[in-house]
């Protein structure tokens, strides 16, 4: 039994190859063959050339399995080209293009020796037929338009946002030449009607007001009434509840009178005056365009040459015109730097640049000086400004204060008082100066700790102070670096 059992083996072997062997392809391995020669590939092996239609015969059948469930999904009998492309998609596939699927595809049949050639047949037009076809109708030019969808998260009352009740009320309302019109009633519509989309424009009301605000705040006439007509029109853009959809108009119109009038000291100073009546006013919302007013102020601060006068006066003016817009950069910074995480430090950074450029004329050194107090406050002088002032007197106070015309000696002086200002700016009564024992005098370690770590001018007018708490909070701060 063992004899005939072995003997069985190898006879069933053969018969197993044998069928492995005969195994037909449903994928012509000649169409196999033709593209691997247009590819370049001209030396084939058959176990390689069967290798590639056995797989070509699997990825064909998973296309056309994923195909059925896109057509199946489609409650429909007939497979149509785009079951084929969103298969291909699935599989990760280049979707093929130029094959549509408003018809049905036709397929011819041309013998090419003795295989079947199958090819999609084009359908023939006759050109006298489509000579006399009628022309197209032109198509309607593009157009388009604008809206505010919302605003601040409330959506806007306009043509083209309608709401859910309105969208609901259009549902009710009767359609068609044989509607009831009843239903109008029944949607709170008396008399429907359709309503075009109209751009949104400002009021008239608004466009006087924001006209006459502009002429009143640019008459430089010295007149009595013209300045109070300028300080009531100041007072009103400051205490104005309704003036809001005319926020951007004067934002661009602050930026461009800046952008324009850099030589008019007068102009710059009624910009800055605007500006404060904006911030001011509590009823508008300014917190998205804190950076828009930021760059106008930042120019008065900044600006190499500012006004085209000379002389005592003139130098005055502007060193004021720095101050106010210095002040108006730290209003910015400290009613809306909580929404604009951004806004202080791009400032402060700016500020400090130009603080340190030894190209900058003194009147922007005193600007920047001015507005980094105002914008950064007084943590923003003990960690940024106090270790660089020793540089700063280096590069810029010694050399201006060896000038001996007046107005380098008034630049000077302008200079130390910012920088003072600054300096108190650490304690709350930097002002207030103690002339008793604990607070009125300095020792002298105390002193050349703090002309080392100042500078020997800054430092002289510091200890001139007499405020021992100051002196204090100088010295821990030089620790701290």
């Amino acid at each position: 039994m063992a004899a005939q059992g072995n003997a069985r083996v190898p006879t069933q072997e053969p018969a197993n190859k044998g069928v492995a062997t005969e195994q037909r392809l449903l994928w012509n391995s000649d169409n196999v063959k033709d593209v691997a020669e247009s590819l370049g590939i001209s030396k084939l092996g058959e176990e390689e050339l069967r290798t590639l239609s056995q797989d070509v015969e699997y990825r064909i059948g998973q296309i056309i399995i994923e195909s059925l469930r896109y057509m199946r999904a489609s409650k429909r009998s007939d497979m149509v080209v785009d079951d084929v492309s969103e298969a291909l998609r699935t599989l990760n596939v280049e979707p093929l293009f130029g094959y549509i699927t408003n018809r049905p595809l036709k397929y011819g049949e041309a013998s090419l020796g003795s295989q079947a050639l199958y090819y999609v047949e084009d359908e023939e037009q006759e050109f006298e037929k489509m000579i006399n076809y009628p022309l197209p109708k032109i198509p309607r030019d593009s157009t388009f338009t604008q809206h505010w969808l919302a605003h601040e998260g409330a959506l806007v009352n306009c043509p083209e946002n309608v709401s859910t009740a309105e969208t609901r009320a259009q549902d009710m309302a009767p359609k068609g030449p044989g509607a009831n019109p009843a239903l109008a009633a029944l949607a709170g519509q008396d008399n429907p009607a359709f309503k075009p989309s109209v751009r949104h424009v400002v009021s008239q009301e608004l466009t006087l007001y924001f006209e006459k605000i502009q002429t009143a705040v640019m008459d430089e006439r010295p007149d009595a009434e013209v300045q109070k007509l300028r300080e009531a029109a100041l007072e009103s853009v400051s205490s104005e509840s309704s003036i809001h959809q005319l926020v951007p108009y004067f934002v661009q119109f602050i930026s461009n009178e800046v952008t324009h009038h850099l030589d008019d000291i007068f102009v710059l100073r009624q910009m800055m005056e605007l500006t404060r009546a904006l911030i001011n006013n509590k009823y508008i919302f300014l917190s998205s365009y804190a950076s828009s007013l930021c760059a106008p102020a930042l120019t008065c601060v900044l600006g190499r040459k500012i006004g085209r006068e000379v002389g005592e006066a003139a130098l005055r003016d502007q060193y004021q015109l720095r101050e106010f817009a210095g002040s108006l950069v730290g209003q910015l910074c400290q009613k809306y730097a909580k929404d604009n995480k951004a806004l202080r430090p791009k400032l402060v950074r700016t500020c400090l640049k130009n603080i340190l450029k030894t190209t900058n004329p003194p009147s922007v050194w005193y600007g920047a000086l001015w507005a980094l107090t105002s914008a950064g406050g007084p943590e923003v002088v003990r960690i940024i400004l106090l270790p660089n002032l020793k540089k700063f007197e280096t590069n810029m106070l010694i050399p201006l204060g060896q000038k001996t015309d007046d107005f380098s000696r008034t630049e000077y002086e302008s200079l130390i008082a910012a920088i003072l200002r600054a300096v108190q700016s650490l304690v709350e009564d930097g002002d207030a100066t103690m002339v008793d024992g604990a607070n009125g005098h300095s020792t002298e370690s105390e002193a050349s700790q703090i002309k080392s770590f100042l500078g020997d001018i800054i430092g002289d007018r510091i200890l001139r102070l007499g405020n021992h708490e100051l002196n204090r909070v100088i010295l821990e701060t030089r620790h701290t670096q």
